[in-house]
């Protein structure tokens, strides 16, 4: 196989839970530009159909269901309408997240449980309902979104460093029990890639300036960056990785002194 063969993803299906908004929606347009069919889904029925419309404008099949990771029906509705629309679903990416910024010993047990339900939960319900189709089928690449606070401790995010520092164990885990079906499962942990979710603790801030300050390139990833790794582990280029948590993060971890 040539090399650019090598990152084709034509022909394939995949499925992205989060998928209409910031790194997810990125992926999602990434993967249908390297000639994936690919199924965005969120929440809001709106964002779905915008981003299914920017992946049909790529010359890609798109679908319109919306889910929420928190209810396992709706992830079971989603991946239903995808088998009976494609007949396969080859790529998931666990893209749906959600944090909060409090200092640990005052969180909102409420808030905990939404955050660990969403990030973890939530990533272990879609992997369970489309992990099993891809064992059956022999064939599947499973793409967790973890973090760099499964690394490093991080100030007042405890649910979420917590939520991510589990997404990591369990995409090691998941690996080793399906390496013998021809499902992978490895995750990636981005640094600070603004979002709306992050961009307002991190947008000219004191956090936001530690940040740049502790990583090496001294600035923050750009959306389009993320969206090269995803494809590696989407594709044949990948078929001997597995359990892996790959950091795209501009030398943050391996980081030590910078001046």
């Amino acid at each position: 196989m040539k090399g650019q063969e090598l990152f084709d993803l034509t022909g394939r299906v995949a499925v992205i839970t989060g998928g209409t908004t910031g790194l997810g929606r990125e992926i999602a347009l990434g993967f249908a530009g390297a000639g994936a069919d690919v199924v965005p889904s969120s929440r809001r029925m709106e964002q779905v159909d915008a981003v299914a419309g920017e992946i049909e404008a790529l010359g890609q099949r798109s679908l319109r269901v919306a889910s929420d990771v928190r209810n396992r029906a709706s992830i079971q509705r989603l991946h239903d309408a995808v088998m009976e629309t494609f007949g396969k679903v080859d790529i998931l990416v666990n893209a749906a997240g959600t944090t909060k910024k409090v200092p640990t010993l005052e969180v909102d047990e409420a808030d905990w449980t939404q955050i660990i339900d969403t990030n973890l939960t939530g990533t272990m319900r879609a992997c369970q309902i489309f992990g099993k189709t891809m064992a059956k089928a022999h064939y599947g690449r499973i793409i967790n979104i973890a973090s760099l606070t499964a690394f490093r401790g991080f100030y007042h995010v405890a649910a979420y460093a917590a939520s991510k520092s589990a997404v990591a164990s369990l995409t090691k885990t998941l690996a080793v029990e399906l390496a013998e079906s021809g499902v992978t499962v490895n995750a990636i942990a981005p640094g600070v890639f603004p979002s709306d979710m992050s961009k307002p603790l991190v947008i000219g801030t004191p956090r936001g300036e530690e940040l740049l300050m502790r990583t090496p390139m001294h600035r923050f990833g750009e959306p389009h960056e993320l969206v090269g790794p995803a494809i590696f582990l989407a594709s044949e280029a990948s078929t001997f990785v597995t359990g892996e948590v790959l950091a795209v993060d501009g030398g943050y971890l391996a980081s030590g002194v910078n001046r």
